[in-house]
């Protein structure tokens, strides 16, 4: 099964992957070249490619079985708009970035496999319909359970003592490696929760998770 993980970072959504199917082949793309370092350290059999996922995936995307894409979010974010405004603290505003939008729409119109496209929920209305799934949208060419098994991170915020050190033992992984141009702050909120990850990629191969029951039963 070929793969195509796009803005893949440090594959918050990849990591449990393997322990749903072994034979699979990951395109990881990502323009921040120290994120792709890391990444390829952490997932050292997928193919690492530093790009412009946006352009790649115009580029390459009828080469795939399943496509997951995570485009940047902070344009579309409720705290962009909130943060907008006058005064030495508040951001200019700014256009949304329609980047997420042409990747729905290419997907959802040409594309022959399964994919997914993630992002926050944003300040307008979704131009396009999605399903909410705790603090994410999700625009998939199949049905998700109501429940992703997603773990909560409320009380996590910059302000929480070990805020760093707290989502580091959540999601499993040391962000202090990442020496980047990225705030780790930013890096550490945003990743997918591995859990959602593994949920959404049973989901792709038609298993279900049975509730109260530690089996994988097929469909």
């Amino acid at each position: 099964m070929k793969i195509l993980n796009l803005y893949a970072c440090l594959g918050g959504n990849r990591y449990k992957w393997n322990e749903v199917k072994e034979d699979i082949e990951v395109t990881a793309v990502e323009l921040d070249s120290e994120a792709a370092r890391l990444y390829q350290e952490r997932f050292p059999n997928d193919t690492v490619i530093i790009a412009d996922a946006h352009q790649y995936l115009l580029d390459h995307y009828k080469e795939f079985d399943f496509i997951w894409s995570s485009p940047p979010c902070p344009t579309h974010s409720r705290m962009r708009k909130t943060n907008t405004g006058e005064g030495a603290r508040k951001s200019k505003a700014t256009y949304p970035d329609m980047k997420l939008y042409q990747e729905i729409l290419l997907l959802k119109h040409f594309f022959k496999g399964k994919y997914v496209v993630e992002n926050v929920i944003p300040y307008y209305t979704p131009l396009i319909l999605a399903k909410k799934r705790g603090r994410h949208l999700y625009w998939t060419n199949f049905n998700l359970p109501n429940d992703l098994g997603e773990r909560k991170t409320e009380g996590f915020t910059h302000e929480t003592n070990g805020f760093i050190k707290r989502l580091s033992d959540f999601h499993d992984y040391d962000f202090t490696k990442y020496k980047g141009n990225q705030r780790i702050h930013k890096i550490a909120r945003n990743l997918v929760d591995y859990e959602a990850g593994k949920t959404i990629f049973e989901t792709v191969l038609g298993i279900q998770r049975q509730q109260n029951i530690n089996q994988l039963n097929m469909f």
